[in-house]
């Protein structure tokens, strides 16, 4: 027998006030058109996607073992359906471990979890100069080394500096395996990620965030996303990038999705966490190293929605930027939308935009 849940309905072809019915997949949505504003029914959503998760509820990645477990149900009470579990930059056997943890996790989904759909290896191959917040273990990457950790993971998404040296065969090689690869932590021109893209790279890593930025005789690597790319990832916390900066990333780059680039201590009191070999300090919203650098955060997918909505975007283009642009990035036909056939990963919201209830493969938290 099939679940059912009523209300105003986002569908691929817009709104619907009606029903949507479901076991592990949609089986069909009834109802007419609408506008949502003439109804105080609540929203019915595509569940969140979210490509860059290191941590959540005093876990990190890193720690490898069942901490991936414990972050994705920490996500799923946020609305977060599927996950990419994010690596850190560290020494090989940090990175193994972690992807060891993750492997476990894409293979059995626990009750109340996140699909972890596989590994975002935000590190090691990226520029020593643009570290950020990652440890100082930056290295380059030939095609042997990246396949010897896909053996550990299904690896789903790569950061990548394109302008160390051997870096451009690199992407184009990974492109041509089916991986998705990102531009981030570096010092690149303008011209690198041009290239970069040119070699098969899809997206940008956090978008303005350890990249140059944009000068008008010099304009950078956010100068080569603005320009070219159809897909980049941003932190909308309002402390990683200003208003104003996302407004214009909105009107330049067609598919930019959203992403928490969470932590350890995401859900948790304010303190003292780790972020893979580094301590970090939870304080005033943000996550800092010692030196007052951000370091990832604490905002969760659906606080991630309401910001956007805050900024003036509708509620359906909000929506895409947090499930169905990520689910394009990678190929995932059957997530990011409430349509017949895909699966039942749903959020219920209230008119306020709170989460009220959240499926998972049809599965209620």
């Amino acid at each position: 027998m099939n679940n059912a849940i009523q209300g105003n309905i986002l569908t691929p072809s817009g709104w619907v006030h009606g029903e949507l019915t479901f076991n592990q997949r949609i089986a069909a949505i009834s109802g007419g058109g609408v506008d949502p504003a003439l109804n105080q029914a609540d929203y019915i959503l595509p569940g969140f996607i979210d490509l860059h998760v290191h941590g959540g509820g005093g876990k990190d990645v890193m720690e490898g073992g069942d901490a991936v477990h414990t972050i994705a149900a920490v996500h799923a009470k946020h609305g977060t359906t599927s996950m990419l579990a994010t690596t850190m930059t560290a020494p090989p056997e940090d990175i193994e471990r972690a992807l060891q943890g993750i492997g476990q996790a894409a293979a059995a989904r626990g009750k109340g979890e996140a699909r972890v759909l596989g590994a975002h290896l935000e590190g090691p191959f990226i520029n020593g100069g643009k570290l950020g917040a990652q440890p100082p273990y930056a290295r380059a990457a030939t095609l042997a080394d990246v396949n010897q950790l896909a053996a550990l993971a299904p690896l789903r998404v790569i950061t990548v500096a394109p302008e160390i040296a051997g870096h451009q065969q690199l992407v184009k090689q990974l492109s041509e395996a089916g991986m998705r690869v990102q531009v981030g932590h570096t010092l690149g021109s303008y011209d690198d990620g041009v290239a970069a893209l040119q070699q098969g790279a899809r997206s940008f890593t956090h978008l303005f965030n350890a990249m140059p930025g944009l000068h008008h005789r010099d304009p950078g690597m956010v100068g080569a996303a603005l320009a070219h790319a159809t897909y980049a990832e941003l932190i909308p916390d309002l402390l990683h990038v200003h208003p104003g900066a996302i407004r214009t990333a909105l009107r330049c780059i067609p598919n930019l999705y959203c992403v928490t680039d969470s932590t350890s201590a995401t859900g948790m009191p304010d303190g003292e966490y780790m972020l893979g070999r580094q301590k970090v300090m939870k304080c005033l919203g943000g996550v800092r190293l010692p030196d007052g650098t951000l370091a990832g955060s604490t905002l969760t997918m659906d606080q991630a929605l309401r910001n956007l909505v805050g900024l003036g975007l509708d509620l359906a283009d909000a929506s895409a930027r947090v499930s169905t642009y990520a689910a394009d990035y990678l190929g995932l036909s059957e997530r990011g939308r409430l349509a017949p056939g895909a699966f039942a990963d749903c959020v219920v919201l209230d008119r306020d935009l709170h989460l009220k209830a959240v499926y998972i493969e049809g599965e209620p938290l």
